[in-house]
């Protein structure tokens, strides 16, 4: 049987839509109130971690002693985030004919993924929600693209990595999840999108070796 992992921002909703925006802003506003630095300082200190560690909150944790709840709690909180989120129909149709284990893996806190899957009314439709709460090692937060984190869930999940398929927006993602054996499926039907649509790529019709399939719908992912 298939194991699916579906990542949740940008690739089962418009992220770029209003949550990346927020998000940026109240990680700009925390990072200026907890460390005393003003916008731009916090700004590029954001983007040092995120490029460094896959994340901003590790680099908060390691460098300044920022406590992961404390963190997730203040930025997440997006006030009317139910009334600004949507996704496709005929993805989320797919979703329910598509055969297998379903999945949520997302580096989001799981309060705030709670809440998208069940404004979206897709929760029902997997079999386990992983956030980054869940993706510890060494008793450390291990968030994606963390190939030690992948390699112990495939572990946990109890089948080979290559029954497991991560679909999501974020290549360098994909890249570790193909160091660890699983397949890769690159959803960009939401990521060419808009101003706070993610990490910018050069060339959208490209293909890079470590991805298996690229679609911009979940129809095709029914097709074998």
């Amino acid at each position: 049987m298939t194991v699916w992992l579906f990542d949740l921002d940008n690739t089962l909703h418009d992220a770029g839509a209003f949550v990346f925006g927020a998000l940026n802003r109240s990680m700009g506003e925390f990072v200026q109130r907890e460390l005393q630095l003003d916008a731009e300082q916090a700004n590029r200190l954001r983007r040092q971690y995120w490029l460094r560690y896959g994340a901003t909150l590790i680099g908060l944790m390691r460098h300044h002693g920022v406590k992961p709840a404390h963190f997730l709690h203040d930025t997440h909180r997006l006030p009317g985030l139910e009334e600004r989120l949507s996704g496709h129909r005929h993805d989320f149709a797919a979703l329910k004919e598509l055969p297998g284990r379903k999945l949520i893996l997302t580096n989001a806190p799981r309060a705030y993924a709670l809440r998208v899957l069940r404004a979206l009314r897709i929760e029902h439709l997997f079999d386990a929600v992983l956030t980054i709460e869940d993706m510890r090692m060494f008793g450390e937060i291990r968030p994606k693209p963390d190939a030690r984190m992948l390699r112990r869930l495939v572990a946990r999940l109890g089948v080979p990595a290559a029954r497991c398929v991560l679909v999501e927006d974020t290549l360098v993602h994909q890249k570790s999840a193909r160091r660890v054996g699983m397949q890769t499926v690159w959803m960009q039907r939401y990521a060419r999108r808009g101003e706070h649509a993610g990490p910018r790529v050069a060339r959208w019709s490209m293909r890079p070796a470590y991805v298996d399939r690229v679609v911009r719908g979940l129809r095709p992912l029914c097709k074998v």
